[in-house]
């Protein structure tokens, strides 16, 4: 409990100019040269204490929250609980803000102290939990080596804002998608785009972030606390997404021999890209055909011989700047290269940005469908994902085009 605020000499010399004043408590507090809300405080702790020698003092766990008198003198006493021990910020937790209900006179009648969970705590919470499990994670076996294989060749398999756990109502949005949906349409469309690219040596796994639509037990955005339309709990969402991308990953590895995964950093998922990336990294490390690139940065990069690939998924930078960014950042990389691509994702949509001399920049679509925000606000693009062909030698040479209506079945097939 809080100490008190008033000894019992000072609240019984208030009681005694209360009762000089025949009880008047605006005549009592002006000869005690004290404000009316300041004086009342008192005579309410000197009635809790029992000091006002007419009732009693307020009864275990409780105090006297209002005292009044009636003109015939009768006294009528108002009780309530009293309050709960000092407030102590939950481990964890920042103060978000605070609420203040005052009185006509300015005093503080009640305060509502508001908490958020402390990003910095949270991410450090989450790395040490990761390292943790890293240790007991079973490792993939190595698998045969397929044959062939154009070792001048590299297919980049593009995804991007896949909202795993998202739920969209098509009376609404136009199509329907929850987390079922998701796996089943990501896996038909890796099936389809190995199927039709080019037999390339190295495959890179792009995934340029916003995997899963969210990755707290709430379903809200981790920034700014935006409430989202959701369609499953966070640990059945790890679920499918750990076996969905594993799956995929078995795929890439029967076509190519060598797969390189980029699983960004974004915004509705910043913890989950983060365990993403350390967990495969950890999970293929007996797989020498595999590399992850397990950055915390939320930039990244490729180099291919004359072909450098720059990743971001576009929440920080968007296309318009983010070519000086990357090229700042991995100036030894761009330099040594004669042709450089960025890809970016987040809004959904497809724009490309020709930078002669830098690089060229591209934004993607998604193959998810939109939610209701989205289509409620008339965010509208289309749906679909990217195989693009890079040469070691000339840059982009080949691209496929996929859409959800163009791959459905095809992982069955």
């Amino acid at each position: 409990m809080a100490p008190p605020r008033h000894t019992d000499e000072a609240l019984q010399a208030a009681v005694a100019l209360y009762n000089a004043h025949n009880r008047n408590m605006t005549h009592a507090a002006t000869a005690a040269k004290l404000s009316r809300s300041t004086f009342q405080c008192q005579i309410r702790e000197a009635a809790n204490r029992g000091f006002l020698l007419d009732h009693p003092p307020a009864m275990p766990g409780f105090r006297i929250a209002q005292v009044t008198t009636a003109p015939d003198g009768t006294q009528h006493i108002q009780q309530k609980p009293e309050h709960g021990e000092q407030f102590a910020l939950p481990a964890g937790h920042r103060v978000k803000g605070i609420s203040t209900l005052v009185n006509a006179e300015g005093g503080k009648i009640v305060e509502w102290i508001k908490t958020t969970e402390d990003a910095a705590a949270q991410a450090a919470s989450m790395e040490a939990t990761i390292a943790a499990l890293k240790e007991d994670l079973p490792r993939a076996e190595p698998v045969p080596v397929p044959l062939g294989g154009n070792a001048n060749l590299l297919n980049q398999y593009t995804v991007t804002d896949l909202h795993f756990g998202m739920l969209s109502w098509a009376e609404e949005t136009g199509a329907d998608y929850d987390l079922k949906i998701a796996e089943q349409l990501l896996l038909d469309w890796f099936a389809a785009a190995i199927v039709q690219s080019p037999n390339a040596s190295t495959a890179i796994l792009c995934q340029l972030g916003d995997l899963l639509h969210h990755d707290a037990h709430i379903s809200v955005t981790p920034t700014h606390a935006h409430v989202l339309d959701a369609d499953s709990r966070l640990q059945k969402m790890i679920r499918v997404v750990i076996r969905t991308m594993r799956r995929v990953i078995a795929m890439l590895l029967d076509k190519h021999q060598r797969v390189h995964i980029i699983m960004a950093d974004a915004n509705h998922d910043p913890a989950g890209g983060a365990w993403l990336r350390e967990m495969f990294a950890a999970f293929y490390e007996n797989e020498p055909r595999v590399t992850v690139d397990s950055s915390a940065s939320t930039f990244y990069v490729y180099e291919f011989g004359q072909t450098s690939l720059f990743y971001h998924h576009g929440h920080k930078r968007k296309i318009n700047s983010i070519d000086g960014v990357l090229v700042g950042k991995f100036r030894e990389i761009f330099g040594r290269t004669k042709f450089s691509y960025a890809h970016l994702g987040h809004l959904h949509s497809d724009e490309l940005k020709s930078a002669p001399t830098t690089m060229k920049v591209e934004r993607h679509e998604t193959l998810a469908a939109p939610d209701a925000f989205a289509a409620n606000g008339g965010w509208l693009s289309g749906r679909s994902a990217k195989v693009i062909t890079y040469s070691k030698h000339f840059g982009e040479v080949g691209r496929i085009t996929l859409t959800p209506e163009m791959v459905q079945g095809a992982a069955a097939a």
